[in-house]
């Protein structure tokens, strides 16, 4: 690897999770103030078998569709608060739909990237990395594939930026 190779780190989260919520903000923060050394990587979960997959992929499918169009930053808070806050279904292309039209984003383009082959491809890889990283609680960061934390291990979600800070500069100085 590059010297100067940026760090990953991938964030599993979940719409209808109020731990994967509370970090959202503090993540954003902490991804722009690493910027320039950490990619940060968001993938949905998914619980395979669980009572909650149907939930959690149609979310995921939601994640996806607004990153295809480019829109994750600018409408992921919106898609927490409304399912958390106006208790918004958006389990279903014609909730997402709707949900998106009120966000300002075209219904058109929003269906197309919604039943789109590259969306579906991503909720399948993203239920398949959810088991390869053995993600056990929401939301975990995992950095460089290796090192991880979540709210029980950082003490709650508040200390995760903080864990997060030590393990980049942990895998950054194993990398020279």
């Amino acid at each position: 690897m590059r010297e100067n190779a940026r760090t990953e780190a991938v964030e599993f989260f979940w719409y209808d999770c109020s731990h994967s919520q509370a970090l959202e903000q503090p993540l954003r923060a902490w991804a722009e103030k690493h910027r320039a050394d950490v990619v940060l990587r968001r993938v949905p979960a998914i619980w395979q078998g669980s009572p909650d997959e149907g939930v959690q992929r149609a979310h995921a499918r939601l994640y996806y569709t607004l990153e295809r169009l480019g829109l994750v930053e600018r409408l992921q808070t919106s898609a927490f608060r409304s399912i958390h806050t106006e208790h918004a279904d958006l389990n279903t292309e014609a909730a997402a739909t709707d949900w998106a039209v009120r966000q300002g984003v075209d219904a058109v383009r929003f269906g197309a990237a919604y039943r789109s082959a590259e969306v579906g491809q991503s909720v399948d890889d993203a239920a398949a990395q959810f088991v390869r990283y053995g993600i056990n609680e929401l939301p975990t960061v995992v950095v460089q594939g290796e090192y991880r934390t979540s709210p029980t291990k950082a003490g709650g979600v508040e200390g995760m930026p903080e864990v997060l800070d030590y393990l980049v500069q942990r895998e950054q100085l194993q990398k020279g």
